[in-house]
């Protein structure tokens, strides 16, 4: 076999889109919450329904924000916070039954955490009924503990007070006793500075101008889904099924109509035709799934695994395993309606076959699509991916009948078409060992670690690139007695992306691929772990500490439940340059706003104008974060002095290296000029 460097062919122009669907779609997965502010997406009302002087009913009311979930009240220790509603009681009045939820929770597997949960979603009331024994009207606390999330991040736990009147007899003021006894110690005050020293807990006030742009997480995967379904357009006009009927169809209105002109008004109808079918088909699924069901296909194993299972079969279908065909009597069918219709009706009806006979080809990348497009847990996603895919498959449709010169230096079909086909089908196999990566890590079997993942993945575009070199050869595949220019490129990239994830075998943190691969705490062995530095868990330990050793802070609030964390610590804290720096400058202070350790004694604040107990751990950093910095999502990253004084504005989640360590570096400038 010999290389083939004379010219280059106009087919191979468009080959590198090959690779474009899976850059495309590792970019799309890394689109992470931050922001500054504080997020408040669950809000509480208490009412008080059929009041008497021998009885009423409280009613708590929740309303949830779109696109949040509100967690109900038995869930697994290991898992998120339960919704827990106490009920301070002063002596006249007793509780007289259960507490009950106007609904019952939705019930899922959350992949987040990894544990099958409950939530409620848009709103929900909790009714408990009362006794009053004196015929006077009494005051009754209620303590309200909660967490809420989206499919990207977690408010931290918070607990709220409310209050209400029962009873219609003459009020009466005393002392309410907890029914449900919460705390048996003394409640504490928040943390008040000594006259002598800085005050560590003061809030910081941040210049908006100063402030770090929030990034837009609603509206880019969309541009990011669209670009994407192009691309698959684009990969679906190189197969077999579609490149020969570009210019059979045009040729047909070229020589059908009485002139040039009704011919090309013909062909751009016909384009348009397409883009409407499958954009309609993107909205039938959209419309069928609706918003709550494609975030479930993004968290739920089952799916998951059903999605793995899909794209080895598309895979197979494309190295030529079989063929994926529609029944033929539909193709019959539709065509025969098309020769009888007239007008824009038959035109119509001729890309419907189109649609129906390129089926074997389109139908595996139009379900990758839809798979990835869902994934993105929006509801236009699959309207806009198939937008896009339809735009470019129509495109040619339409220049060739309006450039018809075009027609003659188009490529003819050959065995150059199979060859997208089986190049498709290695990306399918790709591809889906993600899916079984989610549903792996969700029940736990541990069959598809990291080294398995990325060996896979080795061998697989290995394989792809010596097919591109004519090193393997399938049944169906034409002899190749020369190596083009661009296959050999192709076969170039194919070899260096797999020797490229060969580190990632003992550990290396593949940055380029890293909303595919299973995060680095499946690794069983890791030579590129990031060098170890002490950290603190305590704010007010920390900052003495640094203080001691003349060192700047740099706070991080965190949560156990909090992807994006983990994807910061893998990808940025992990690396060997951010970990010395980390390692040789600060004082690390993390700090889980998750953490259900109890408090030794809780704490009572005043917050918004309402009282707040802070009861674990979690309660307490959570409040800072809110108190000190006005934020409440995470992660959140910041540097301190010693005086609790920001040196520099927050850095929230954005796994650039280079951005942190800069970041980082000027917080060390900043403190050295003013460290107390």
């Amino acid at each position: 076999m010999k290389l083939n460097l004379k010219g280059l062919p106009a087919r191979w122009l468009v080959m590198p889109l090959l690779l474009l669907v899976m850059v495309l779609s590792a970019n799309g997965q890394q689109f992470g919450l931050g922001g500054s502010g504080i997020l408040d997406p669950i809000s509480w009302k208490a009412s008080v329904e059929g009041n008497s002087t021998a009885s009423a009913t409280i009613r708590l009311t929740a309303k949830i924000e779109d696109g949040w979930h509100l967690y109900s009240l038995d869930l697994p220790e290991d898992g998120p916070n339960s919704t827990v509603i106490d009920f301070q009681l002063p002596d006249g009045v007793s509780l007289d039954g259960p507490l009950t939820p106007s609904r019952k929770p939705v019930e899922k597997y959350d992949d987040m955490f990894s544990l099958n949960l409950s939530w409620w979603e848009g709103s929900v009331s909790f009714s408990q009924k009362v006794k009053i024994s004196d015929e006077k009207t009494h005051t009754v606390g209620i303590q309200v503990s909660f967490q809420g999330c989206n499919d990207q991040t977690c408010i931290a736990p918070k607990t709220e007070l409310l209050e209400v009147s029962v009873g219609t007899g003459p009020a009466v003021v005393e002392q309410a006793k907890t029914d449900t006894v919460v705390v048996d110690v003394p409640v504490a005050e928040a943390p008040v500075a000594d006259s002598d020293k800085p005050d560590l807990w003061a809030p910081v006030e941040f210049s908006e101008a100063d402030m770090p742009q929030e990034a837009n997480v609603k509206d880019s995967p969309w541009w990011v889904i669209f670009i994407w379904g192009f691309g698959g357009g684009l990969l679906a006009l190189l197969t077999p099924c579609v490149w020969p009927m570009i210019p059979m169809t045009v040729s047909f209105f070229l020589k059908k109509g009485t002139s040039r002109k009704k011919s090309v008004a013909d062909a751009i109808v016909y384009g348009l035709s397409i883009i409407v079918i499958y954009l309609t088909l993107g909205l039938a699924i959209t419309g069928i799934f609706g918003a709550s069901k494609l975030n479930e296909l993004s968290t739920n194993a089952v799916f998951n695994l059903c999605f793995f299972l899909l794209l080895v079969v598309f895979g197979i279908s494309f190295l030529g395993g079989f063929d994926i065909k529609l029944p033929s009597k539909w193709s019959n069918s539709t065509d025969a309606r098309a020769e009888k219709a007239t007008g824009l009706v038959s035109i119509f009806f001729m890309a419907f076959t189109l649609a129906l006979v390129s089926f074997s080809c389109t139908g595996p990348i139009i379900g990758t699509l839809l798979v990835e497009a869902a994934t993105m847990g929006n509801l236009v996603g699959p309207a806009i991916g198939m937008g896009g895919f339809a735009l470019a498959l129509a495109l040619p449709f339409s220049l060739f009948a309006l450039f018809p010169s075009w027609l003659k230096e188009m490529p003819r079909s050959g065995g150059w078409l199979n060859s997208v086909k089986v190049v498709l089908g290695f990306l399918e196999l790709a591809l889906s060992l993600k899916f079984l990566s989610v549903a792996d890590l969700a029940y736990g079997w541990g069959v598809l670690d990291r080294e398995v993942f990325i060996c896979l993945w080795v061998v697989i575009f290995l394989m792809l690139g010596f097919y591109l070199l004519g090193k393997i050869k399938f049944s169906h595949d034409a002899d190749l007695d020369h190596v083009s220019l661009p296959r050999f490129f192709l076969s170039l990239v194919s070899l260096s992306f797999a020797l490229y994830l060969v580190p990632g075998l003992w550990g290396a943190p593949l940055k380029g691929v890293s909303a595919f691969v299973p995060p680095l705490f499946t690794q069983d062995f890791n030579l590129y772990a990031g060098g170890q530095f002490e950290e603190f868990d305590d704010y007010d330990k920390g900052m003495a500490y640094a203080a001691e050793n003349n060192r700047p802070v740099l706070i991080d609030f965190s949560g156990y439940g909090c992807v994006n964390c983990r994807k910061m610590e893998g990808a940025v804290f992990d690396t060997g340059r951010v970990s010395s720096i980390v390692k040789e400058n600060f004082v690390l202070i993390k700090l889980m706003v998750d953490d259900k350790a109890k408090l030794s004694t809780p704490m009572t604040v005043e917050e918004n104008g309402k009282k707040v107990v802070l009861n674990t751990v979690g309660d307490k950093w959570s409040y800072l974060q809110r108190h000190k910095f006005g934020a409440n999502s995470q992660p959140y990253y910041i540097v301190l002095n010693h005086s609790g004084e920001a040196m520099t504005v927050p850095y929230f989640y954005d796994e650039d290296i280079d951005k942190f360590v800069g970041w980082l570096e000027t917080g060390i400038k900043n403190y050295s000029e003013n460290p107390q």
